[in-house]
Formats: C-alpha cells, structure tokens, sequence
C-alpha cells in the first residue's frame, strides 16, 4: 500500500494516490493531471478509480479529463447528479483496489452530496478516511455554499444540522487510530479553522478540533455558522464546472489567445494586471486591477472579478504569463481570459504616492478604507474611524464611500490594499493612496 499527497499552496488543496498491486485510485484530483499520470508511471502503476468526494467549490477537478485518458471509473455519491458517465458510491459501497477496500461514507454537512473514503487495510482493518470537505484538520467544511448551486441545494442552517449528525454518527465512531486526509488545510476558504498540519488522526481531532467537542445541536449550529470567511464570487461556477466535468487542461489553456505587447485592446474590458504593485503604481493602463501574481492569485482573482467577466491578462514576463494564465485555469477562469500578453510600452496612467508620515501626523485628513475580511476587522481595526469593506465586495460598493477627502486605502500587508487602490483612483474625484506594508507599523486598536 501507498498513499501520496500532493498539495497546492495556492488553493490549500489537497489530493491523494493510492496504490496497492499497481493499481491506482485518485481522490479529488487537481486541474492538472499531469502530476498524476507521473506518479502512476514512477510507480508502474495504472489509474482504474478517480473519487470525487463532492463537486468542489474552490477549483476545478480534472477528473473527467483522466478518465477520458486513462479509461478509469469515476465514483461520486448519486446524490450530485453528476452529467459525465460514472458510477454512483454510497453509503456501504466498496471498491476493491489491490488488497485494500475503499468504502463509501456518506457525510453531508459541507454539502449536501458529500462522501467520505475509508480506507480498510489488507486485514479489513480501518486505515484512513479521505474526508473531502467534511473533516479537516482543526475544522469542519462551512455549511454556506449550496445555497443555490449544485444538483441538490440546501440552506446553510440544514448542511450545518446534517454536519453535527455526521460529526457525532461517522467521524466520532471511527477508529481513533485511522488517518484523516482531507482535502484543505489552512488557507483553504472552505472553512473557518484549518490547521497549517495536513493530515490528522481520529483521536487527535477528537480532543482538539472544536466540532468534534460535546455541544448540543443548537449549540453546534451557532457555532459553526458564525465567522465563516467571506465567499469567493468563483465559488458556484465551479460547482457546475465540476458537476459537468471540466474540459482538458492543456487544451483550454492553449487555447487563451496571447497578444502582442501593442496590440489594441477593446475599451470596457476589464484589464488584470498581475505586475508586482511599485511596477504598477508607476504606470498602467485604464479600466485595469492590479492583482499581483503571488501565493494567492487565483483566489483573488475568483474574488474580484465575476465568474462570467472578460478580461485581458498582463504580466511582466512570459513565465509569469504561463504561471497566472495556468493559475485562472485551476478555477475555471482560462475562458474568461480575451487576451494574455506582456507589459505594453505605453501605460498613460500613474498612482498617487504616500507619504507616511504625514498620513501618521494627520489621519484625519484622510477617509481611511480597510479592505481586510469580517472576521478581520471583528478582531480589532487598526484605525476606528475607518470605512470597512472587503476587498471581494469593494468593486460593487464603492460608492459607499465618502469622497470629501483624499482616500487611505490599508489591508493587513500590503497585497489587498495594492488592488483596492487600483480599483478605485480611475473613477474617484479625490486622490486615492495605498498605506501598502507599511501599515505594519501600526497599532491596532483593541475593543
């Protein structure tokens, strides 16, 4: 038996391999096959299952692509109403794979068609659970994101109920020495909690993550629905993609037209300028956002702009190009992309400077905006007077915002309040400034 996980930092993502007598299943597998299909070869092994434990939220899967390529079975519950050819794995379905046994668990909470794989060893013993986004590590998946999207929808207070259920009737009653693999760790937006460990045990998460504590229903409800993380605008988009089944990856990204560094671009369109912030503050285009190719781009990206927006995509080089047309196409983004190309030579517009240190004599003579999350700003604002609105949300409430001043845009670093001022300075009466990282030189105020 072997077991390997391969992680994307970018998206917090987690999926797995596992083989027994060269025999190979994938649980929840990235946009990009090709890892796998290495890791099949490096081991002379043959792909022959691809688990889906739910139609993801956060990225796109390349599971039908595989089993177009490779001719394996995909295995999702029946309850997703999947429209590629699959067979359905339920509650007390098995699978056998080498001389292990992969079994069916069903464990809505996160969603309402969600599956967990157990993992029985050769002797039938419990192994690991491929939780999905059921069960992290330090935290359950949020209850929020089948409002209305996917085959089945449901309301968060209902997942939330179904997840205490699943909490207390499948996860609590495993054996406490079997492996938690699940498919986010920290950083993940599919919940609230998650630890930076990528895999746990039953037990562990028994004494330590707090929706594995005693707590009465009600109790457990509150609990979990209070403090979610904000919900990408990408998020339902790629429940359907996923429901679907995504075309192949390779393909849809040759696919992005890539433009000479002068060409013309069509007016209204929005521009992603993906240049690090100094290199954009001092020249770019209109109607542009800087969102700067990084740890997190596609989350932004998927944050910010809608699901069925074009744009145009600009970066400083062509690696970074690839990497951030590569990085659009993990979330489902390549199609939305009208033109990808390098910095063009003329950028007429520029970004106001900031002057620190007047800004810490004088705020008052500023509207400050803070652009980090809810649960940010709950635990204290760096400044009290400030108008906050996350950055997911800035675009369409801008005019919330009071021009009688010049504006001082902050986050929590510097990378948030980089795209925030983008966002705002074209259109603004007033000039709009960017506080950028040194606002980790404040203090923050404590309630």
């Amino acid at each position: 038996m072997k077991i390997e996980q391969f992680f994307d930092k970018g998206l917090a993502h987690a999926s797995y391999a596992i083989i027994s007598e060269g025999k190979m299943a994938l649980v929840d597998p990235a946009r990009d096959p090709q890892p796998y299909y290495d890791f099949a070869a490096a081991n002379n092994a043959e792909i022959v299952a691809i688990f889906e434990t739910h139609p993801h939220a956060d990225f796109v899967s390349s599971h039908l692509e595989i089993a177009q390529k490779t001719g394996a079975t995909i295995y999702v519950s029946k309850l997703l109403g999947a429209d590629y050819d699959h067979k359905s794995f339920d509650d007390g379905d098995e699978l056998k794979l080498g001389k292990l046994t992969l079994r069916a668990i069903n464990t809505p909470g996160h969603s309402p068609d969600s599956v967990t794989i157990l993992l029985l060893d050769e002797n039938g013993q419990q192994h690991a659970a491929f939780t999905g986004d059921a069960l992290f590590v330090g935290d359950v998946g949020r209850p929020d994101l089948r409002e209305s999207v996917g085959n089945m929808t449901a309301k968060r207070e209902e997942l939330a109920r179904q997840m205490y259920h699943t909490t207390n009737n499948v996860f609590k009653k495993l054996n406490e020495e079997v492996l938690v693999y699940p498919a986010h760790g920290a950083g993940s937006l599919c919940g609230k909690n998650l630890s930076s460990d990528t895999f746990s045990t039953i037990g562990r998460e028994k004494k330590t993550n707090y929706a594995l504590q005693d707590m009465s229903e009600d109790e457990f409800i509150k609990t979990l629905l209070e403090d979610q993380p904000f919900i990408p605008k990408y998020f339902g988009h790629d429940v359907t993609i996923n429901k679907a089944g995504a075309a192949g990856f390779e393909e849809s990204i040759n696919a992005v037209p890539r433009l000479e560094n002068d060409a013309k671009l069509e007016e209204g369109i929005l521009i992603v300028d993906t240049r690090p912030q100094a290199q954009y503050k001092q020249g770019h285009l209109p109607n542009s956002i800087n969102i700067q190719e990084g740890g997190k781009f596609e989350t932004w990206l998927g944050s910010i702009v809608g699901p069925h927006e074009q744009f145009y995509l600009i970066a400083e080089n062509e690696a970074m190009l690839n990497s951030v047309i590569r990085k659009a196409a993990k979330i489902g983004y390549e199609t939305n992309i009208k033109g990808a190309l390098l910095t063009p030579a003329n950028l007429p517009l520029t970004s106001e400077n900031t002057d620190v240190e007047e800004f810490r004599i004088n705020p008052d003579k500023y509207t400050i905006l803070d652009v980090r999350n809810n649960g940010e700003v709950k635990s204290g604002k760096i400044f009290e007077n400030a108008v906050t609105i996350p950055l997911p949300e800035l675009r369409e409430r801008k005019n919330e915002i009071p021009q009688d001043k010049p504006i001082m845009v902050h986050c929590a670093a510097g990378y948030r309040s980089a795209a925030a001022q983008s966002i705002l300075e074209e259109e603004f009466n007033v000039p709009v400034h960017d506080l950028s990282d040194a606002i980790t030189t404040f203090s923050k105020v404590t309630h």
